[in-house]
């Protein structure tokens, strides 16, 4: 079973969430999607046994066969390659290795070269669990090629647990593609209920099963209770704001290990999503 965990912003509780179920079931993997900034395995501290460039092909033109006819740059829908008086232009960073301009070219000026995107990272975590994540080079306009690829090489896991990228932007679509359920990490505040809906609405319109998980359910107010009455969504928990959690995290550590409270909470959430036999 694929479970993503996702937020409508960051900072509402979606990795502490994330690392704190993994560490509850007694055999799980877990992927960190969120490969612009990835921070689970600052809570897991695995073994990294295996790194991974991730490539992204790239048009190289050359300049002594083409013939400025601009039909590459008139295709391209990412101004990744454009036609000048005098020479083609290409931004590496922008293309989506479509292949498309080579296929319009009439002169076959175009071939591609490869260049490395990002890495990915595999950590074994305990006796029997593994974690992956990707990281996204500085500079790099997009990490959903890093976020398919950490998908495919988990796709045959029986639990794999997906801690996602906050919001609704292309990668958080990416990384929750084809999970069986998701899990919405929120608060309940005004801005966390504003985002909250935008990913309400983007699940809905994948027609993707979900739940909510509302955290620091002791500050704020008690909106975000009357929308998911009203909207028939189930609340599969509330975790207190506590100083001692802050505390806890803040030096990389896991609530499971230090709180009973929480401990108990990661289990119902495991027994609502899975059921008995995985708490």
């Amino acid at each position: 079973m694929k479970i993503a965990i996702l937020s409508g912003k960051g900072g509402t509780g979606k990795t502490t969430l994330s690392v704190n179920l993994f560490s509850s079931l007694k055999k799980a993997t877990l992927i960190d999607t969120d490969v612009e900034e990835p921070n689970s395995h600052l809570f897991l501290k695995g073994t990294t046994y295996h790194e991974e460039d991730i490539m992204k092909e790239y048009p190289v033109v050359d300049d002594n066969v083409c013939s400025l006819c601009g039909k590459c740059g008139d295709f391209c829908n990412f101004n990744a390659i454009i036609t000048s008086k005098k020479k083609v232009l290409v931004f590496d960073d922008l293309c989506h290795s479509c292949g498309g301009c080579k296929l319009v070219c009439p002169t076959n000026a175009i071939s591609y070269a490869e260049k490395s995107i990002g890495k990915i990272f595999y950590q074994s975590v305990g006796d029997n669990k593994q974690f992956l994540y990707g990281k996204l080079l500085v500079g790099e306009i997009s990490g959903v090629k890093i976020i398919e690829h950490l998908k495919n090489v988990t796709k045959k896991e029986d639990i794999l647990l997906i801690d996602s990228p906050p919001g609704t932007s292309c990668s958080t679509v990416s990384a929750i593609e084809g999970a069986d359920y998701c899990i919405i990490a929120a608060e309940p505040t005004p801005f966390g209920l504003s985002d909250m809906r935008m990913v309400v609405e983007l699940l809905r319109a994948q027609k993707m099963n979900f739940g909510v998980v509302v955290n620091k359910s002791n500050l704020g107010n008690d909106d975000i209770y009357t929308y998911l009455e009203e909207e028939g969504i189930d609340l599969l928990g509330n975790i207190e704001f506590r100083e001692e959690f802050a505390r806890i995290i803040s030096v990389g550590e896991l609530l499971v290990d230090h709180s009973e409270y929480v401990r108990n909470i990661m289990t119902d959430i495991i027994k609502k999503v899975l059921g008995e036999t995985y708490a």
